[in-house]
């Protein structure tokens, strides 16, 4: 590579190639051995966290599927085709998320997988500055955006008593694919 680009790689998984800036690498296939899965999974949903702490692991665990990671999915591990990019509503988050989104246009991410949406998860109680809302504007100009409001419980490990309504909603958007496969 020598270029300054990163090599990552865990046992099982493909070779992900990232460089500098990029949140998101492309895999290269073909090294492994002849038992690879060629192909994303039809079955359920994968949350990608744009950045880490973005609130992929959590929205697995409430609403099933599969948390992919800050990476694409795997085509190796049948991990979904169908997938969710989730990130903060702050500054960095959304910056993430829109690297994340601009790399798929440019078709660096598996064969295969499509965009279901964009999941924000508020940083902070309260309403966001105007600068933020114009990026979050910016961002429904290119992928459906669901919003998830501050969930005071979650900051002390504790589960809210009902889910907000903008969790609800997003259990109608991803459906029967969040329970095609639950990670442990």
């Amino acid at each position: 590579m020598g270029n300054g680009s990163v090599a990552l790689q865990r046992p099982g998984a493909s070779t992900m190639r990232s460089g500098p800036g990029e949140p998101f690498g492309v895999p290269a296939y073909g090294d492994g051995p002849a038992w690879r899965r060629d192909s994303l999974s039809e079955d359920g949903i994968g949350w990608i966290g744009a950045h880490g702490g973005a609130g992929a692991s959590t929205l697995t665990r409430l609403l099933g599927g599969t948390d992919i990671g800050c990476r694409w999915p795997d085509p190796a591990l049948a991990e979904p085709a169908q997938v969710m990019v989730v990130g903060r509503t702050n500054s960095d988050g959304l910056r993430a998320v829109s690297r994340a989104l601009h790399a798929m246009k440019d078709g660096r991410h598996p064969a295969g997988m499509r965009l279901v949406g964009v999941v924000l998860i508020a940083d902070a109680p309260g309403g966001l500055p105007a600068p933020l809302l114009g990026r979050i504007r910016l961002l429904r100009s290119i992928a459906p955006v669901h919003r998830v409001p501050w969930i005071p419980s979650y900051r002390v490990g504790e589960e809210p008593k009902r889910l907000p309504r903008q969790l609800t909603r997003l259990v109608t958007v991803v459906g029967p694919r969040a329970e095609a496969r639950r990670q442990p």
